[in-house]
């Protein structure tokens, strides 16, 4: 498929700049793959569409306050960082990118806090915004880290066009995140309850958990109209032996895996093995779904909304566009076969 074709107007005033009062009270709108039909719901209800045995597999990846806000040495001139990673925990060396790119170089030193109490030298230019960073820190690790995130901001998406609240820093995280090292939330999982997980243990429907650390590679605009030659960031995740078991026994008992979220998606689509199974993994994925494209595993899927051309926005349509053209195929087919049929 083409670029061109996730193209779509969507009115600024529609997309919502703050979460619902209650997480899981936000609109649910149910796409019934058989039919094609649409129910409107509140997002509690989705447990009336599982039963016992059925898995909801989520991304248990923690965002960390990943936005900066800083100065120059010698200029004093503000400057912005969006950490990405760390690169060595030793060294507290940090990928990151920084706006004005063109007034940060290497040999810099930026400051951070009130009292410009975290110093940071650039080291290494990485692409046109990117850099390694330093952090001048003279203590324990746990304690660097702890301070460095004392200063930072929730790093909200940029369609969102305010700035951090206090309430973000719960709000942006879903409410069973645990392993720190996102810097783009999970957005499936945030309508999730801790009430409306307990109604899923009471009715019987399983959790279990993978990690995949979202970045910004979620939001980078894609240049070419080919969707074919688009390459995707890579990002780290874990598939661990414990959610393997749950979901090939889910699976072959012939319940349902419903994944919560285009992260969950593509990090079990990345551990898929020839048996259509899938296999404990650690490392990284790059794995870019895009219509047409048979999901091997997962036979629902939980999902906000996206933006038009979004990677995201892809995925989602990744099944329904398969099965359209496998319709268009077979009506062809039969077209082909009734032109023959005359024709005797």
């Amino acid at each position: 498929m083409k670029l061109s074709e996730f193209k779509f107007k969507l009115p600024e005033e529609l997309i919502a700049t703050h979460p619902a009062p209650v997480r899981d009270e936000s609109r649910l709108l149910v796409l019934h793959r058989k039919d094609g039909s649409i129910e409107h719901k509140v997002f509690k209800d989705i447990l009336e569409y599982f039963d016992e045995n059925d898995l909801f597999v989520f991304n248990d990846t923690r965002v960390f306050p990943a936005k900066l806000y800083g100065n120059k040495e010698k200029t004093g001139a503000k400057i912005e960082v969006f950490m990405l990673r760390e690169l060595n925990s030793e060294h507290k060396l940090w990928d990151v990118l920084v706006e004005p790119a063109r007034k940060i170089r290497i040999g810099n030193k930026l400051y951070f806090g009130l009292d410009d109490s975290m110093v940071a030298e650039v080291i290494d230019n990485t692409t046109s915004r990117g850099r390694t960073l330093r952090f001048l820190y003279d203590g324990e690790h746990d304690e660097f880290k702890e301070n460095l995130f004392a200063l930072g901001n929730t790093p909200l998406p940029y369609y969102i066009k305010r700035e951090p609240e206090e309430d973000d820093v719960e709000r942006y995280q879903c409410i069973f995140a645990k392993n720190e090292g996102a810097v783009v939330a999970p957005a499936a999982g945030l309508h999730f309850s801790r009430e409306l997980m307990k109604k899923m243990e009471i009715r019987g429907v399983n959790a279990g958990f993978l990690t995949l650390h979202s970045g910004l590679g979620n939001y980078r605009e894609i240049d070419v109209e080919d969707l074919t030659k688009h390459r995707m960031d890579s990002e780290q995740m874990e598939v661990n032996e414990e959610l393997v078991k749950l979901v090939n026994d889910t699976k072959d008992a012939e319940k349902r895996v419903c994944a919560i979220g285009t992260s969950t998606m593509r990090a079990i689509e990345s551990t898929v093995a020839m048996n259509g199974h899938i296999k404990p993994y650690s490392g990284w994925t790059n794995k870019f779904i895009f219509p047409p494209y048979d999901f091997t595993v997962c036979n629902a899927m939980v999902s906000n909304f996206h933006m038009p051309y979004s990677v995201m926005l892809m995925m989602v349509a990744a099944d329904s566009v398969k099965r359209r053209f496998e319709a268009k195929k077979k009506k062809k087919r039969y077209e082909k076969r009734m032109e023959s049929w005359k024709k005797q």
